[in-house]
């Protein structure tokens, strides 16, 4: 019995030779973590020399290597007939009395109940390995009752062993069929079909920031997540807050969770499982609740720290006891494998008509001939560079998918097969579109782009875009002028950070209000006021789950802040507070109801101005609630906070005095408030702003046309916009020199420095401390600063470079 069963509590992660990968690591984790609070259902593996005293008891090995050998190697034509012949071989054998008796009373031994539900899972001896970790490549087989059902799947999950996608993956991989083998895991049952299941990886699975743990999950058994029959709730936690005992999630998206997998009634032979619709109610709740979410994240903290490696796991948690399992642990294998220091950025140029949307897997750009399948046993229609069109996909479609330049689905989330296998070959997925199959014609040209943020857009026709390719291990960063970025967009956030930079110049708030947030603050305060039914019903729909609608506002924009503040954490971010003008408010759900009529909205009641004032001054008090949440409570000090359009110093000290009225008090915590330096009164009066202030940063395009006396949403007059002016030049000079004298920071934030040289240079010499640039435009930036740089160091005689040190810093 010894050969051929090998408990969890007897197994480790250097007996995967024997058990396979799937099994070693179960038993590693059950030997080792369990000591550290995680739950691991109990079980044991049927061994590889099990497997192989079962293909010699059978003389199956002759049989099985002449099949494999009349395999077509050129384009695998006869690849399903010769795993449909080696599947029948294996499922004709009997399985030997003695190795019969050694799992039956290994079963029986274990559990004490010859009717103990059990999982039993397949775990080959080359799967689950750090390069060769294909997951799903094998059959495993749940609610398993029983001698003759445990026996059958055990015979049923040898023969998965030549499963298509199998046979295709060791012929892809390298690996000689007859050495690889096949070990069986039986393990406790959780009855997650009476409560929810899910996967987690240590890192952000799209990025590979390494920052995070995230978390998908759904009703009933987790076959549906893999699948991507359903988009699963998605929780994103911050390991620095986790290990500091702070508010440590920073995003959590409600999936639609429409189908849950449950065990099938006695009756029903044919399947063990069904899956069947989700109750309204469980569909509008998460799965878990946040402790819940922390408690797993705390737990995949400790499965990484003891792997010494990223990983990937799945969990369950059992509806009768209310616990959470971790039921299987791997190596990460995509970005664990990176060793990439280039950054390939997309930016779509010309765009065609949208024929649908779903979430964006990656951040590239393809286009080629849509192909409609059903089924993996459509292949024959597809050719190489297609995008493949499709309900959904499972491994069966493996074989295939190399030959493919994008993928679409109906169904699915970010941790679908679809968006893995994706990740794996590095193409481009959009996934959850609902109606793709519907709105894309078969054989139509369509372009896929992943590159404008979370959502993904699927085009018709093939649209322009360009392609940029930067080693970033040749990227100097300057070391007296800091470039940073400006960002708004969480989503882009992780991919972003591993771009050069020192932090973020400009998060600008109305980006997160009106992409995540979508409703006016004052809405929420005072849903009363709003009369339109279809603005009501809106609301009410984005606010079912806060049972006060302000929580809604304040939860929504402190995850967006929170989200970029961690991908750059120790790295400063300077969040702008919102700076919609009256116009862009009034558009944002229920706004009307709140905003004044202005003629020129540009110069109105925008900034500074709205804060104090009685008519904002409520929804800036959630703006703040928010903004605390992230600092104090997350523990992302590394926000600052900055004010826009502050037309006097009166103005500003009545900002300050509201700012520590609604609970962020200047210094406290760390706390710096910095400006915006885009009128020229700000500049006039620099010195008295310091006195308030922090630091400025130069909005050059309000400084421009209130310099000028341009509306800069004028098309009659938008010829004589020019940031570089003589007038505007000589006020972003004076202002540098000022925040130089007045020992207060002082950056830049716009395009034209990476556009112009020359206006670069002006903004270097004159001393400044920072230049944010636009992702697209902060390699050029990088560039220009340093070749400034070098040139100050040529030219300068030797004794007067500390002098120079000295001036610029």
């Amino acid at each position: 019995m010894e050969k051929f069963i090998k408990k969890f509590s007897q197994t480790g992660i250097n007996d995967i030779a024997e058990v396979g990968g799937k099994n070693a690591s179960l038993g590693e984790m059950f030997s080792h973590l369990t000591a550290r609070g995680l739950l691991i259902p109990n079980g044991f593996a049927v061994t590889a020399s099990a497997y192989r005293y079962f293909i010699t008891c059978n003389d199956l090995e002759d049989k099985l290597g002449e099949l494999m050998k009349g395999l077509n190697r050129k384009d695998f034509s006869n690849l399903s007939e010769t795993g449909a012949r080696a599947r029948k071989l294996i499922m004709d054998g009997h399985i030997p009395s003695d190795l019969g008796f050694a799992i039956t009373d290994a079963y029986d031994y274990l559990f004490d109940n010859d009717d103990q539900p059990v999982a039993v899972r397949s775990s080959a001896t080359a799967e689950d390995l750090p390069d060769a970790s294909f997951a799903g490549q094998h059959e495993s087989y749940l609610n398993v009752q029983g001698h003759t059902h445990l026996l059958y799947s055990v015979k049923r999950c040898y023969a998965s062993l030549y499963t298509d996608r199998a046979i295709k993956y060791r012929e892809d991989k390298g690996f000689e069929h007859s050495k690889v083998f096949l070990s069986v895991g039986v393990q406790q049952m959780v009855r997650a079909d009476i409560g929810c299941s899910g996967v987690g990886f240590t890192l952000e699975p799209e990025s590979g920031f390494r920052d995070v743990v995230h978390l998908a999950g759904v009703w009933g058994l987790g076959e549906n997540i893999v699948q991507g029959t359903v988009t699963p709730d998605e929780f994103l936690v911050f390991k620095p807050a986790l290990k500091n005992k702070k508010r440590a999630i920073l995003q959590k998206n409600l999936g639609s969770k429409s189908k849950m997998m449950i065990y099938a009634d006695e009756s029903d032979e044919a399947n063990s499982t069904i899956n069947k619709d989700t109750p309204r109610d469980m569909q509008e709740k998460f799965v878990l609740n946040d402790r819940e979410v922390e408690k797993l994240a705390n737990w995949a903290l400790i499965i990484e720290e003891h792997y010494q490696k990223p990983m990937d796991f799945e969990w369950a948690k059992d509806g009768c006891d209310h616990q959470i399992y971790i039921i299987q642990a791997r190596p990460e294998t995509v970005h664990s494998r990176e060793r990439s220091i280039a950054v390939t950025s997309y930016k779509i140029k010309q765009k065609g008509e949208v024929i649908t949307t779903g979430e964006a897997i990656g951040s590239k750009i393809a286009s080629g001939y849509a192909r409609l399948l059903t089924s993996p046993a459509e292949a024959g229609k597809l050719e190489e560079g297609d995008i493949l069109v499709t309900g959904m996909t499972s491994p069966d479609w493996d074989p295939i998918l190399k030959k493919v330049a994008g993928i679409v689905t109906n169904k699915g989330g970010r941790t679908s097969h679809a968006a893995i296998i994706a990740r794996e070959l590095g193409a481009v997925a959009i996934v959850g579109t609902e109606d793709a199959t519907q709105t894309i014609k078969d054989g139509e040209l369509i372009t896929l782009s992943c590159a404008e943020g979370k959502d993904g857009v699927v085009y018709r026709g093939k649209c322009l875009w360009e392609e940029t390719t930067t080693d970033v291990s040749a990227i100097k960063l300057p070391e007296i002028v800091k470039p940073q970025l400006i960002i708004g967009e969480p989503d882009k956030a992780f991919q972003l950070s591993f771009y050069p930079n020192c932090g973020i110049g400009l998060m600008r708030m109305e980006f997160i209000i009106s992409n995540y947030v979508k409703v006016h603050p004052l809405a929420l305060i005072n849903f009363d006021k709003v009369t339109s039914d279809a603005e009501r019903d809106e609301i009410t729909r984005l606010t079912s789950h806060y049972p006060d609608k302000q929580e809604y506002f304040i939860d929504k924009l402190s995850q967006g802040v929170a989200t970029i503040a961690a991908a750059f954490f120790s790295k400063e971010v300077i969040v702008r507070m919102s700076d919609f003008k009256s116009n862009e408010y009034a558009g944002l759900v229920g706004g009307k109801y709140f905003e004044p009529r202005e003629e020129n909205p540009m110069i109105g009641f925008r900034g500074a101005s709205r804060y104090y004032n009685p008519r904002y001054r409520e929804g800036f008090r959630l703006e703040c609630e928010a903004m605390k949440i992230v600092r104090d409570e997350m523990g992302l000090t590394n926000v600052k906070l900055m004010i826009p359009f502050c037309r006097t110093v009166e103005e500003g000290k009545k900002v300050i005095a509201q700012m520590k009225e609604f609970g962020l008090t200047q210094g406290e915590n760390g706390l710096e408030i910095f400006v915006m330096a885009e009128i020229p009164s700000n500049v006039i009066l620099a010195g008295e702003f310091a006195k308030i202030f922090d630091g400025f940063s130069i909005g050059s395009n309000d400084l421009t046309q209130l310099t000028l006396g341009i509306d800069r949403d004028s098309a009659l007059i938008a010829d004589l916009f020019d940031e570089q002016n003589a007038a505007s030049r000589q006020l972003i000079v004076t202002m540098i020199e000022k925040a130089k004298r007045l020992n207060r920071k002082v950056g830049l934030c716009g395009q034209a420095p990476s556009d112009s040289k020359a206006f670069a240079q002006i903004l270097v010499e004159a001393g400044i401390d920072s230049i944010a640039f636009n992702p697209d435009a902060l390699i050029a930036g990088i560039n220009n600063i340093n070749e400034i740089l070098d040139k100050q160091r040529v030219t300068a005689p030797e004794n007067e470079t500390a002098g120079l040190k000295t001036l610029v810093l």
